[in-house]
């Protein structure tokens, strides 16, 4: 094994998407030093580098924003908050125009009016972009490089985080001023494109340090795909139909509405689906928009406008969904000093309320929030300074180290997690007992991780802090699931299926050993930037 490696910077970003590289851009830009850390190759890995995403992006005209504003309001269950919805709108609409200038993207242009469309990305050029920019901006990007832990200082302030190189054989430890969790969502390692990444590990070292979460509920995504396929293009099946294997239509079935009837219909009987509702314009534009969607049904010999295929629903967790670290400000801070949050890794309930915002608000989010967390943390690391690593301690305890005897294996634990987590019916289509029964199967199993889950080499304490991000967001998930007796947003349950007014709140949550909940009010406006 190689020597560590120790770096001092004012800024860490622990991620490499879009939040993280928007972050780490905006932290440079405010004047910062700055050092991004990816879990693979900043610019290829994520949910956003391999497929094609629309992004939230809205002329400045009054009517039509307001009309995007009401476009999932009703869906989010009313938790969303319009002045997060305008700020989300103005810096994405800001952002976008800057990639198209600085960031030299090439958006098509439209031939009738002549102004490039920037209203989508395709997203292996947008984060090609996007680490050719920050590398211009300066910053220092460590690839294949997995932050296991954060360092805090006596105080409790975030200072950095320890970590491992892979390629390298070494470990890593970087000291900061602030550090922005950029490091995705969780989506279970359940096989969705660009997932394999997204395991909860910066949640899992967020809530080490005393971090809360909200939304945690909304956390049950599951996206349509083909068998076979990791592609879960979900819109696209806007313009299917959907079949019983004796060709009956499934009646209800749909993607934005309906999909629990795709759930139901799988727990008996396989499911199929035909693209026959979209005319030859709309063909050719879906294929332009996704080339990625249709090399399946190409390599299979399968027209999926005129062919049936069989489908599946893949689950997407905090991907998709709507659960993240809570954030306290305009900055995006957490509810720990030094800490800040963006894409995925936060909550989405300014913009979104509890119900997933798909691609396009996703990615606008991500842009948004990153371009808020670098600038803040940027702010942040200016007053805090820096601090020699000798003054610091590693706050990792899960998969790093045990309290007894290791004797378990993270692919044992993560297929533990996967069985409680994974299933329609435990968690899409929810029912208190169902869900209690999940919970305590995985309150049974981090006592054993706490106990039993750790190894001293490299490779082994990454793949132990997955399984073990897994199955701590799995709990936050399912607490804040029975905490909301209703049905709101995303979280449906079969034993509270109406909408509760006096529920019409946000449910806050966090702990290891011992996970805690809370309402809280639902905030018409944040508390302003950090000054």
């Amino acid at each position: 094994m190689g020597a560590r490696i120790e770096l001092d910077t004012d800024v860490l970003v622990i991620g490499g998407g879009p939040a993280g590289t928007w972050a780490a851009l905006r932290a440079a830009q405010a004047g910062a030093d700055v050092v991004l850390v990816d879990k693979g190759y900043c610019g290829t890995s994520g949910a956003t580098a391999p497929a094609g995403t629309g992004v939230w992006y809205v002329a400045p005209d009054r009517a039509e924003r307001e009309r995007a504003k009401a476009d999932r309001e009703a869906l989010g269950g009313y938790l969303a908050d319009h002045r997060w919805m305008d700020r989300v709108l103005d810096q994405t609409f800001e952002n976008m125009n800057l990639l198209a200038d600085e960031g030299r993207y090439p958006f098509p242009v439209d031939p009738d009016t002549g102004r490039q469309i920037r209203t989508g990305v395709q997203g292996p050029e947008y984060m090609r972009r996007m680490r050719a920019w920050i590398r211009r901006a300066g910053v220092r990007i460590l690839d294949h490089s997995p932050a296991l832990e954060l360092l805090v200082d006596v105080d409790g302030q975030v200072r950095g985080a320890a970590g491992r190189q892979r390629q390298e054989g070494r470990d890593y430890l970087v000291t900061a001023g602030a550090v922005v969790i950029a490091s995705g969502g969780c989506a279970f390692l359940s096989g969705a494109l660009g997932t394999n990444v997204d395991t909860g590990d910066g949640a899992l070292m967020a809530a080490e340090v005393g971090a809360a979460f909200s939304g945690m509920e909304f956390s049950n995504a599951y996206g349509i795909a083909p068998i076979g396929s990791p592609i879960t293009k979900t819109a696209y099946y806007g313009y299917a139909t959907f079949f019983h294997a004796d060709g009956r239509v499934v009646e209800g079935a749909g993607s934005s509405k309906g999909r629990s009837v795709i759930a139901q219909t799988l727990l008996s009987e396989p499911v199929y689906a035909q693209l026959d509702r979209a005319d030859v314009p709309t063909q050719r534009l879906m294929r332009l928009g996704q080339p990625n969607f249709f090399l399946h049904f190409d390599r299979r010999g399968i027209n999926p406008f005129t062919d049936r295929f069989e489908v599946t629903l893949l689950a997407e967790g905090t991907v998709r969904g709507t659960g993240g670290l809570d954030v306290v400000d305009d900055s995006c801070a957490t509810t720990v000093p030094g800490l800040f949050a963006a894409g995925d890794a936060a909550t989405r309930e300014r913009i979104c309320g509890g119900f997933t915002g798909g691609g396009s608000h996703n990615a606008a989010w991500a842009m948004s929030s990153g371009s808020w967390a670098g600038t803040g943390a940027a702010r942040f690391a200016r007053r805090a300074g820096r601090v020699p690593a000798g003054d610091l301690h590693a706050a990792g305890r899960a998969g790093l180290r045990p309290g007894g005897r290791t004797t378990l294996d993270a692919s044992a634990v993560v297929a533990a997690a996967q069985r409680e987590l994974v299933p329609y019916e435990k968690n899409f289509l929810r029912a208190g007992p169902r869900v209690e029964s999940a919970l305590d199967e995985l309150e049974s199993l981090w006592t054993a991780v706490t106990l039993g889950l750790g190894g001293d080499d490299g490779a082994d304490r990454i793949r132990n802090r997955q399984a073990a991000a897994i199955a701590a967001v799995g709990r936050w998930m399912y607490h804040s699931t029975l905490a909301r007796t209703e049905s709101r947003g995303m979280s449906k349950r079969d034993d509270h299926p109406d909408l509760d007014p006096a529920q019409h709140h946000h449910i806050l949550t966090g702990g290891l050993d011992e996970v805690w909940t809370r309402p809280a009010p639902r905030r018409a406006a944040a508390l302003g930037a950090a000054s």
